[in-house]
């Protein structure tokens, strides 16, 4: 790894650092970050999304919703968010809705009342004979293995924190089902236009168990990507300052003016010594530092339980035979 070049992390907090608000620093995440799917790899047939570059308008509207995020809020309204896809999705919506794109928004479709067929996550404007279905994903993986760069990596070893998915089975479930959505008969009876065309839009973060990563078919180059490690590998982290990230500021970069919840190595393996002995879920920490006035993200990585190696490759051997 080229340790001269700029880190994502460095970069975003250049472009965004002056924003103060968490919602609309994971709003700028969402509209600025690179894509996870490489939208031009033969591999996804034309069927991946991409966002436009944002332009200084919407840098703009950005500092305004900062300082003024009383329509983002009424938007994503008084409930407190669990799932962060579904936060994202909401903060996704809004942009559309603000820049006059949003048809419709989660459209459920349903053969009969207790037969639901699929979900439209975004129907957007397509010109007047048209829809276009965003099928939009943020999702956070580790790559499971170590293999050299000889190594021919594959979608499934990228892997769910908690080893429940994996990219390959999620972009399949994408693909052979909820892409073809608007062809089924009860879609097409909602639907206020035809789908003229239908494409998966994935943000995320990839996880690496060292400091290099795999080139693989399909992920886009310059991805989000951190490291991933064993509890029992924490020594080996540079940084002397940790938090535990919160589910839903998993999206942006941390950057605040304060952190009651700052962690010093020994306080970060005590805390996650006695998180495992009850959970088995990955931990995602970032590592810290101070400026002026400012807390911010220098890296990100997943801390793994001591046995997650070996539930991952249990979990192979039950893929491989079934």
């Amino acid at each position: 790894m080229d340790t001269a070049a700029e880190s994502y992390q460095q970069g975003f907090h250049r472009r965004w650092g002056h924003l103060r608000r968490a919602r609309v620093r994971a709003l700028a995440w969402l509209l600025d970050a690179p894509d996870l799917l490489d939208a031009h790899d033969p591999l996804w047939a034309g069927r991946v999304a991409t966002l436009d570059p944002v332009t200084p308008e919407v840098a703009q509207w950005l500092n305004r919703l900062d300082h003024d995020p009383s329509r983002l809020d009424a938007a994503l309204g008084a409930r407190i968010y669990t799932r962060l896809g579904l936060y994202a999705e909401k903060l996704m919506a809004f942009y559309f809705a603000e820049h006059g794109r949003l048809v419709a928004h989660g459209l459920q479709i349903r053969a009969s009342r207790n037969d639901t067929v699929g979900e439209f996550d975004f129907l957007l404007d397509d010109g007047p004979d048209g829809v276009e279905h965003i099928e939009f994903a943020t999702k956070f993986y580790l790559l499971d293995g170590e293999g050299g760069q000889q190594q021919e990596w594959e979608l499934s070893a990228l892997v769910g924190p908690n080893l429940a998915d994996s990219l390959g089975a999620k972009m399949r479930k994408v693909f052979e089902r909820q892409l073809n959505l608007g062809e089924h008969p009860a879609a097409q009876a909602l639907l206020p236009r035809p789908v003229a065309r239908a494409r998966a839009l994935v943000k995320g973060w990839l996880f690496y168990p060292s400091g290099s990563w795999p080139d693989m078919r399909g992920i886009a180059a310059g991805h989000c990507r951190g490291f991933w490690c064993s509890l029992d590998e924490i020594d080996m982290l540079a940084g002397e300052e940790f938090l535990i990230l919160p589910r839903l500021q998993w999206l942006a970069p941390f950057r605040a003016a304060s952190a009651v919840w700052m962690l010093s190595r020994g306080q970060l393996r005590a805390e996650l010594e006695a998180n495992f002995e009850t959970s088995s879920t990955p931990v995602l920490v970032s590592v810290v530092r101070h400026l002026p006035g400012q807390i911010e993200e220098v890296e990100r990585g997943f801390i793994v339980p001591n046995d997650w190696r070996e539930r991952a490759a249990a979990r192979r051997m039950v893929k491989a035979v079934s």
